[in-house]
């Protein structure tokens, strides 16, 4: 229940902070958005119509059609996003002015874009729409899910030449790639972390004096060398991107001859890469 409470609040957070960012920055300055939203947008370009009704009516369509392709959690979680989005727009629409810059606003409009969504992805929803059609189309024709997605948002993106002209479509791709290194951000946070991969004669000893120095954990492979032909141990290690350093000055003064790879790691969970604190 605790679990349940906190999704719903970051859904409405998520909602009202994606909402306002189309309704203050995009549509006043006349950029466009991808996904449902972003057609919506260009209907109100077009026709005049309320972007938050034309959302609305939209992702629920979508959302009675694509229910069955989707986890009853994330249908629920959807069923209140979709609204809430358009509730947001529809409530603020028609009450910003143009800020006088496209490119500064395509950037901030995608950073705070970005932000909405990703408190929103953050719970397992959706927003209800281009997403959804995608998973339809993998579920009955068997179509890359990935790319589908990617090719309905590029569709909707680039109806708004027809619309905004290319000027305003090249703002709105620099908007997106902005929303997308946001929305990046808040879904894998601030400490991000690093693998290191450290093929030494001297492993254990690295993996000792890593432990000693840096309170962290240390693993050692056993490993065989395909072109010397000779057993090699590694040492993997995880750390926070701050450490980075401090490792490299260790491994140096243990071997200076070690190979050393250096990965970026989405996602750490499970267990703990930290050196555990003693129970009093």
């Amino acid at each position: 229940m605790p679990k349940l409470i906190s999704d719903i609040s970051l859904i409405i957070i998520g909602s009202m902070i994606y909402a306002l960012a189309l309704t203050f920055l995009v549509i006043p300055n006349q950029l466009a958005e991808g996904g449902i939203p972003g057609a919506s947008i260009i209907l109100h370009y077009a026709f005049d119509w309320s972007p938050g009704i034309v959302n609305f009516v939209l992702t629920s369509v979508i959302l009675l059609v694509g229910y069955r392709v989707l986890p009853r959690r994330t249908v629920f979680l959807s069923v209140l996003t979709a609204p809430l989005i358009s509730f947001f727009i529809f409530i603020s629409e028609g009450r910003a002015e143009p800020l006088g810059d496209p490119l500064v606003s395509a950037i901030f409009a995608g950073f705070i874009i970005g932000i909405g969504a990703g408190l929103i992805f953050r719970t397992g929803s959706s927003m209800g729409g281009s997403s959804i059609i995608a998973r339809m189309f993998h579920y009955n024709l068997g179509w890359d899910l990935t790319r589908t997605n990617f090719a309905l948002d590029s569709c909707i993106v680039l109806s708004g030449l027809l619309v905004i002209g290319p000027l305003n479509t090249m703002y709105t791709i620099v908007s997106l790639f902005v929303g997308k290194k946001s929305t990046d951000l808040i879904m894998e946070g601030l400490d991000t972390r690093k693998a290191v991969s450290v093929i030494s004669t001297q492993a254990s000893a690295l993996a000792d004096e890593v432990i000693k120095e840096m309170k962290t954990s240390a693993t050692v492979f056993k490993g065989y060398g395909g072109y010397l032909k000779e057993d090699k141990d590694m040492t993997y290690i995880i750390i926070n991107k701050f450490q980075l350093m401090r490792l490299k000055r260790i491994i140096n003064s243990v071997d200076d001859r070690a190979f050393v790879v250096i990965h970026d790691v989405r996602d750490v969970f499970g267990g703990s890469f930290s050196w555990p604190t003693k129970k009093k």
